[in-house]
């Protein structure tokens, strides 16, 4: 039987002796709603919509929290700001060269098979980052080219 996120949340929070506070909650629903991989910065802006007297430092502290706890992971792209993601499964992930939107892609695990390592090296786990223009950005580009200058 499949574990919902909100069971695997509360499994995790209780199960490794954390208080489930409203601040807590509130974070892991705003990353848990919303695919769009957001900085720390991005989620105290849209938490604070909907809790106002929640604070920078609990939004860094929680989000430190859920990726020790494994609800979230981390995204590093580039040098930019760390980005969070709650979906668990094994996935890679897009980066839109035009508008810096983070997608997730599906990676086939028989992909990893396929890599040729040194012998006796063996892959834990594999972050992949793939860049480029998203349709959206794709199709803006086609209806509104950008004129040369000359």
């Amino acid at each position: 039987m499949k574990v919902s996120r909100q069971d695997h949340y509360t499994d995790t929070i209780r199960g490794g002796v954390l208080r489930d506070t409203p601040q807590r909650r509130h974070v892991y629903d705003l990353l848990r709603d919303e695919h769009s991989h957001p900085t720390a910065t991005e989620v105290f802006l849209r938490a604070k919509k909907g809790m106002p007297s929640i604070s920078l430092a609990t939004v860094y502290n929680t989000l430190e929290t859920l990726v020790a706890c494994g609800l979230v992971k981390q995204v590093h792209v580039d040098r930019e700001p760390t980005r969070f993601c709650p979906n668990l499964e094994e996935h890679g992930h897009f980066v839109c060269e035009h508008c810096s939107r983070v997608f997730d892609i599906d990676l086939a695990a028989e992909r990893s098979q396929q890599w040729s390592l040194p012998a006796g090296f063996t892959i834990t786990h594999h972050e992949i980052s793939l860049r480029g223009i998203c349709a959206d950005c794709a199709k803006s580009e086609i209806q509104n080219p950008k004129s040369e200058i000359r």
